[in-house]
Protein backbone atom coordinates (compact mmCIF):
# COMPACT_ATOMS: atom_id res chain seq x y z
CA UNK A 1 0.00 0.00 0.00
CA UNK A 2 2.78 2.32 0.85
CA UNK A 3 4.42 1.40 -2.45
CA UNK A 4 1.28 2.45 -4.31
CA UNK A 5 1.26 5.85 -2.61
CA UNK A 6 4.89 6.43 -3.56
CA UNK A 7 4.14 5.59 -7.19
CA UNK A 8 1.21 8.01 -7.19
CA UNK A 9 3.36 10.74 -5.66
CA UNK A 10 6.11 10.11 -8.22
CA UNK A 11 3.56 10.18 -11.06
CA UNK A 12 2.07 13.43 -9.75
CA UNK A 13 5.55 14.98 -9.53
CA UNK A 14 6.33 13.88 -13.07
CA UNK A 15 3.03 15.33 -14.24
CA UNK A 16 3.80 18.63 -12.55
CA UNK A 17 7.25 18.69 -14.13
CA UNK A 18 5.75 17.98 -17.54
CA UNK A 19 3.19 20.77 -17.05
CA UNK A 20 5.98 23.17 -16.09
CA UNK A 21 8.03 22.07 -19.08
CA UNK A 22 5.16 22.64 -21.53
CA UNK A 23 4.34 25.95 -19.84
CA UNK A 24 7.96 27.04 -20.36
CA UNK A 25 7.81 25.98 -24.00
CA UNK A 26 4.63 27.97 -24.51
CA UNK A 27 6.21 31.06 -22.90
CA UNK A 28 9.31 30.76 -25.09
CA UNK A 29 7.14 30.52 -28.21
CA UNK A 30 5.07 33.51 -27.16
CA UNK A 31 8.20 35.54 -26.46
CA UNK A 32 9.70 34.50 -29.80
CA UNK A 33 6.52 35.46 -31.65
CA UNK A 34 6.34 38.82 -29.87
CA UNK A 35 9.96 39.58 -30.72
CA UNK A 36 9.48 38.55 -34.34
CA UNK A 37 6.42 40.80 -34.59
CA UNK A 38 8.34 43.72 -33.06
CA UNK A 39 11.17 43.28 -35.55
CA UNK A 40 8.76 43.09 -38.48
CA UNK A 41 7.00 46.26 -37.32
CA UNK A 42 10.32 48.06 -36.89
CA UNK A 43 11.42 47.01 -40.38
CA UNK A 44 8.11 48.14 -41.85
CA UNK A 45 8.38 51.50 -40.07
CA UNK A 46 11.89 51.94 -41.42
CA UNK A 47 10.72 51.18 -44.97
CA UNK A 48 7.75 53.51 -44.59
CA UNK A 49 10.02 56.29 -43.35
CA UNK A 50 12.39 55.78 -46.30
CA UNK A 51 9.49 55.87 -48.75
CA UNK A 52 8.11 59.11 -47.35
CA UNK A 53 11.49 60.85 -47.26
CA UNK A 54 12.51 59.69 -50.72
CA UNK A 55 9.20 60.60 -52.34
CA UNK A 56 9.01 64.09 -50.84
CA UNK A 57 12.51 65.35 -51.54
CA UNK A 58 14.22 64.02 -54.60
CA UNK A 59 17.40 66.02 -54.98
CA UNK A 60 19.15 65.16 -58.19
CA UNK A 61 21.82 67.49 -59.47
CA UNK A 62 21.35 68.26 -63.12
CA UNK A 63 24.36 70.07 -64.60
CA UNK A 64 23.55 73.07 -66.74
CA UNK A 65 25.89 75.32 -68.65
CA UNK A 66 25.48 78.93 -69.68
CA UNK A 67 27.18 80.69 -72.57
CA UNK A 68 29.17 82.75 -70.07
CA UNK A 69 30.84 79.56 -68.85
CA UNK A 70 32.70 79.31 -72.16
CA UNK A 71 33.52 82.95 -72.90
CA UNK A 72 36.06 83.53 -70.11
CA UNK A 73 39.75 83.23 -70.91
CA UNK A 74 41.53 80.37 -69.22
CA UNK A 75 44.28 81.47 -66.84
CA UNK A 76 46.94 78.97 -65.85
CA UNK A 77 48.29 78.94 -62.32
CA UNK A 78 51.93 78.47 -63.20
CA UNK A 79 54.28 78.49 -66.11
CA UNK A 80 53.12 76.40 -69.03
CA UNK A 81 54.95 73.11 -69.48
CA UNK A 82 57.84 73.15 -71.91
CA UNK A 83 57.29 71.33 -75.17
CA UNK A 84 58.79 67.89 -75.31
CA UNK A 85 61.93 67.55 -77.43
CA UNK A 86 61.25 66.30 -80.89
CA UNK A 87 62.52 62.80 -81.51
CA UNK A 88 65.66 62.60 -83.59
CA UNK A 89 65.26 60.89 -86.91
CA UNK A 90 66.21 57.27 -86.55
CA UNK A 91 68.50 55.71 -89.13
CA UNK A 92 66.55 53.91 -91.77
CA UNK A 93 67.04 50.16 -92.00
CA UNK A 94 69.26 49.00 -94.85
CA UNK A 95 67.33 47.99 -97.88
CA UNK A 96 67.88 44.63 -99.51
CA UNK A 97 68.15 45.88 -103.02
CA UNK A 98 71.19 47.74 -104.32
CA UNK A 99 69.02 50.33 -106.04
CA UNK A 100 67.19 52.80 -103.91
CA UNK A 101 63.50 52.90 -104.70
CA UNK A 102 61.22 55.68 -103.65
CA UNK A 103 58.35 53.39 -102.89
CA UNK A 104 57.01 51.69 -99.82
CA UNK A 105 58.97 48.64 -98.69
CA UNK A 106 56.50 45.81 -98.15
CA UNK A 107 59.07 43.16 -97.25
CA UNK A 108 58.61 41.85 -93.75
CA UNK A 109 61.82 41.15 -91.91
CA UNK A 110 62.92 40.70 -88.36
Amino acid sequence: MENKKREEVVEEEEEEEMKEFYMLLRRFREARDRRRKELEEAEENKKRKLRTTSSTSVNVWMPSFQWEDFTNDVQFRGTPPSPSPSPSPSPSPPSHSPHKHHSLDLNLSL
